[in-house]
C-alpha cells in the first residue's frame, strides 16, 4: 500500500510537515495566516479582494454590540478570527424584525452565546482566547449556484514558492451544513489548473459525478474566472513570506475572486481530489526554480502562474 501511494506521488503528513510546512514557513509569519483579521489587513493593504468587515468583538461586553453595530446588514456572518475547519461559523439573516440562522430563528441571546463562545477560545486553533468578527455575506457565483442547496463553494489553491500547483473546489452540502469543508461533509472537486476544468469528485472518500443535493453534474465544466482565481491566489500568499500555502478564494457574484483565507498547514485531501500526487508538482517546481535562496527566479505573478500549468500539463502526458 505505502509502494503503491509512493509511486502515484502521493504526499503524506510527515513528509509535508518536515519538507513543506516546517522548511517553507517561517514561524513567526503563521499568524499572518493563523488570524482571518490579519490576512484581511495583509490582503486590503495589497488591494486584494476580501469580505468586508462588519465589526469586532474582543471582549464579552462588545459581544452584546455585535448585533447593533450589523442592524442594517440583512445578511452576515458571524466567524471566530482564529478558527479552524469551518467550526463556529454562523450564516445569519435579518427579516420580519427577527434573527434567522437557515429556517430556525436566532434569538439574540442565542447570537451573543455562540460570540462569547468564540471570544473564549471555544473553535480557536490553541483553544486561547479569540475575536468574534463579522462578515458580509458572499454570494456563490451564478455558474456554480445550481450545483449546491446551501452554502458558498471555495477554490483551494496549492501554492509553493510562488507557483500554483494543485486546485480543488470544496462543494458545501446539506450533510455539511453548507460549509466548505471536507472532513464536514462536503465535496471535494479535482480542478485541471492547466484549463480550469472540474476533473473528478470525492465525497467522504467515495467517487461521485453528480452533486448530492441538487443531481447537478460536477464534472467537465469550466471554472469561471479561473485565471483571475490563480491571479488572486497567487497575490495573496506573495504577501505573507511563507513558501507552503493553500490560498482559500470564493467566486462571489458581485466581487469575483476574493480571498476568504490563507492556510499554512493546508491539508492533504486535495490529491484525492484530483487522484493526482502532490510530490511530482513539488520537485518539478524545486527542479525549476532551483536553490532555496533564489526564492521564485525572479519571474513576475503571471509567469510563475504559467509555470504551475507548463509543470502539471508536462506531467499528465
Amino acid at each position: 500500500m505505502i509502494g503503491a501511494l509512493k509511486r502515484r506521488g502521493i504526499l503524506g503528513i510527515n513528509r509535508r510537515n518536515a519538507h513543506y510546512t516546517l522548511a517553507w514557513n517561517t514561524r513567526r509569519l503563521y499568524p499572518l495566516v493563523d488570524d482571518k483579521l490579519a490576512t484581511k489587513r495583509l490582503c486590503q493593504a495589497a488591494g486584494i479582494a476580501v469580505p468586508r468587515l462588519l465589526a469586532v468583538a474582543r471582549t464579552h461586553h462588545e459581544a452584546r454590540r455585535l448585533l447593533a453595530a450589523v442592524a442594517t446588514e440583512p445578511t452576515f456572518v458571524l466567524k471566530p478570527a482564529r478558527g479552524a475547519m469551518g467550526n463556529g461559523i454562523l450564516v445569519l439573516e435579518q427579516r420580519e424584525a427577527r434573527l434567522w440562522r437557515g429556517t430556525r430563528p436566532c434569538p439574540r441571546e442565542d447570537f451573543e452565546y455562540h460570540a462569547a463562545g468564540i471570544i473564549s477560545g471555544l473553535y480557536s486553533l490553541a483553544g486561547h482566547a479569540d475575536e468574534a468578527m463579522v462578515e458580509e455575506r458572499l454570494e456563490t457565483h451564478p455558474t456554480l449556484a445550481p450545483l449546491r442547496d446551501d452554502g458558498v463553494p471555495d477554490i483551494r489553491v496549492i501554492v509553493y514558492r510562488g507557483v500554483p500547483v494543485m486546485c480543488m473546489m470544496r462543494l458545501p452540502t446539506r450533510i455539511s451544513g453548507g460549509r466548505a469543508n471536507l472532513h464536514q461533509g462536503a465535496v471535494g472537486i479535482g480542478i485541471d489548473v492547466v484549463t480550469g476544468c472540474t476533473t473528478n469528485a470525492m465525497l467522504r472518500g467515495r467517487r461521485i459525478d453528480k452533486s448530492p443535493d441538487t443531481g447537478k453534474p460536477l464534472l467537465g465544466f469550466e471554472l469561471p474566472d479561473f485565471d483571475a482565481v490563480l491571479r488572486t491566489a497567487v497575490a495573496a500568499t506573495d504577501q505573507t513570506g511563507l513558501g507552503y500555502v493553500g490560498a482559500d478564494v470564493v467566486l462571489d457574484a458581485r466581487l469575483g475572486p476574493v480571498i476568504l483565507e490563507l492556510n499554512a498547514r493546508p491539508g492533504l485531501a486535495i490529491q484525492l481530489a484530483n487522484r493526482v500526487g502532490l510530490l511530482p508538482r513539488l520537485d518539478a517546481v524545486d527542479a525549476r526554480l532551483g536553490p532555496r535562496d533564489e526564492a521564485a527566479a525572479g519571474l513576475e505573478l503571471d509567469d510563475r502562474i504559467g509555470l504551475g500549468r507548463d509543470l502539471a500539463a508536462r506531467l499528465s502526458r
